[in-house]
């Protein structure tokens, strides 16, 4: 029998704490009651984890809504506080109690968790969280709203990226100028809020007793497994090995467009992704979110029968909203319903390449939560993120094989996937620009905005495209602004560059037996959060790593899969 009824309502603390008083107070005299205060313990968290990620896609999918962001800022202000405190206590009593050494080994890794957490923990930081929570939402309000005008109609961002793939310059150049001209509008705001940001996380790293805020996030996001050094190494790896081909091929674009210089919309320095060189039609690999949802159903029943099913059971749960439109919050992310056992996917699709690419990616994390929805604990199932974005990634590379049922010719297909190839090399470069800016940003904490900028602008120079500016250097020096991680997952970014690297091995192993690949991706997968970093990457028979030669290792084998395509 479950401690926590199944139609409990985590909403109010009224309803939780009971059941928090009970956990707290319960006697325990061995480590069988160790086992079970944790059990029940999970038991609760996921029915309140399930509450907050409700809260959070009702926000999101809606940020125009007043109701729901209040609803999901009353339950920051003033439950999760109270959860904070309550976890504290619980982790100190479970780390102090004598039988703690007598628990099996499955509770290694969730001990080790909890006694990094019980070392950074302060009650002054937890109202720091909540302003912290507040400014977030802020942010995600101000470019959820943001629209255009443009060609008559009123157009989302993601609608407008269409316009960026146009083989008309004249239309490209416009789509972007209106679109940083309406970005510019609210770019003080956002600066604003990030000047806050930064304050309040420093003094919340001053609270625990850490010298800066990145040495306490190190901590916080347990990553016990790579270090700050390992991260500056990555970046200079990525330097070396990544920008010769991303300005070789920049330059291959530069002499098709007949230009002297590219320009920031001949090409979109994040993805790589601009119009096609041979003048062809932009790609558009679906025109209705439903007809994407149903090939991509038979993308990965194609691939194996097991994803097959679970992709179709993502449709059968009715836990997607696929399609942009107004007052809908950027960007895409799967979120994990914890009681439920139940994924739910958010993007913005206006049926584009990269939309296809999205739905791929977060399809991953979806398997990935599917793969270990059998682990009894929250714990066990709340894998690291550098694994998470294993899942994902190379989910997208896995499935470039299918990719001719979106297309009616192979030279449309081969464009696809030709053009994801190039994404990933150009994705590293703005990975390492933006751990670099977060590693700047926190170890110089009172900084002035033009200190920022001037920052900023050197790691543009490092890992950027040799572009024209004229006119527009006012956006590229705030142009950060559009990571939406920067905002509200602070540091959450290599993770993307780690996993790329994951994802690479798999797809070199899929080249070679597709079938070897699936089952290394399964077996992995379903370790959740039971098995260290590296561990999870030698389950898949992957290697963790971030020196030059690992990395090029990887691209080179890229770059031949893109002339095996041409």
């Amino acid at each position: 029998m479950s401690f926590v009824p199944s139609d409990f309502d985590a909403s109010s603390w009224e309803n939780i704490e009971p059941y928090v008083n009970d956990l707290i107070n319960r006697e325990l005299s061995c480590s069988s009651c160790l086992e079970t205060l944790i059990s029940d313990t999970s038991n609760l968290a996921e029915h309140i984890s399930e509450m907050g990620a409700l809260l959070y896609i009702g926000m999101t999918c809606d940020t125009e809504n007043e109701n729901k962001k209040n609803e999901y800022l009353y339950f920051v202000e003033n439950i999760r506080p109270k959860l904070s405190e309550f976890s504290d206590n619980l982790n100190r009593r479970i780390a102090s109690h004598p039988s703690i050494g007598n628990l099996p080994e499955r509770y290694d890794l969730m001990i080790r968790g909890i006694i990094s957490d019980i070392e950074i923990f302060r009650s002054e930081n937890i109202p720091l969280g909540v302003e912290q929570t507040k400014l977030v939402t802020k942010a995600q309000g101000i470019t959820g709203a943001m629209t255009v005008e443009f060609q008559g109609q009123e157009r989302t961002f993601p609608e407008m990226k269409a316009f960026l793939e146009s083989n008309s310059r004249d239309e490209r150049e416009k789509a972007w100028k209106t679109m940083v001209n309406r970005w510019m509008e609210d770019s003080e705001e956002l600066s604003e809020i990030y000047d806050q940001l930064i304050k309040i996380r420093h003094q919340i790293a001053l609270n625990a007793g850490f010298n800066s805020y990145t040495d306490y996030m190190f901590k916080a996001m347990h990553r016990f497994d790579y270090t700050v050094e390992d991260c500056l190494t990555f970046h200079d790896s990525i330097e070396k090995v990544c920008m010769p081909i991303v300005r070789e091929i920049n330059e291959r674009r530069r002499i098709a467009f007949g230009l002297d210089r590219l320009s920031p919309w001949d090409v979109n320095e994040k993805s790589g992704s601009g119009p096609d060189i041979n003048g062809e039609s932009p790609l558009k690999p679906f025109k209705s979110v439903q007809e994407m949802v149903t090939k991509l159903s038979q993308v990965f029943h194609n691939m194996s029968n097991d994803l097959g099913k679970k992709f179709d059971k993502l449709v059968e749960m009715d836990t997607l909203d696929l399609e942009t439109r107004k007052g809908k919050a950027p960007g895409g992310y799967q979120y994990y319903l914890e009681k439920s056992r139940i994924p739910f996917i958010f993007m913005n699709a206006a049926g584009l390449q990269g939309d296809l690419e999205t739905m791929i990616h977060e399809s991953g994390h979806a398997f990935h939560s599917l793969y270990c929805g059998h682990l009894d604990l929250i714990d066990e199932r709340n894998y690291p993120i550098e694994f998470a974005e294993v899942a994902s990634m190379s989910m997208e590379l896995l499935t470039q094989d299918e990719w001719g049922l979106f297309y009616e010719n192979i030279e449309q297909a081969s464009r696809a996937r030709i053009s994801h190839l190039e994404g990933v090399v150009y994705l590293l470069p703005w990975i390492a620009t933006i751990d670099s800016f977060q590693h700047w940003i926190y170890a110089n904490p009172n900084h002035t905005r033009d200190e920022r900028k001037e920052y900023w602008l050197s790691l543009r120079e490092r890992f950027g495209s040799n572009m024209d500016w004229e006119g527009n250097e006012k956006f590229r020096e705030l142009s950060w602004q559009q990571q939406g991680h920067l905002y509200g997952v602070p540091f959450y970014y290599v993770e993307y560059g780690i996993a790329q690297l994951g994802a690479l091995q798999l797809w070199q192993t899929h080249r070679k037996s597709p079938k070897k690949a699936l089952e290394n991706y399964s077996r992995a997968m379903k370790l959740g959060n039971t098995k260290t970093l590296p561990d999870l990457f030698a389950a898949a028979e992957l290697e963790l790593g971030f020196d030059e030669n690992h990395l090029n290792s990887l691209i080179s084998e890229v770059k031949v899969a893109m002339s095996e395509i041409k």
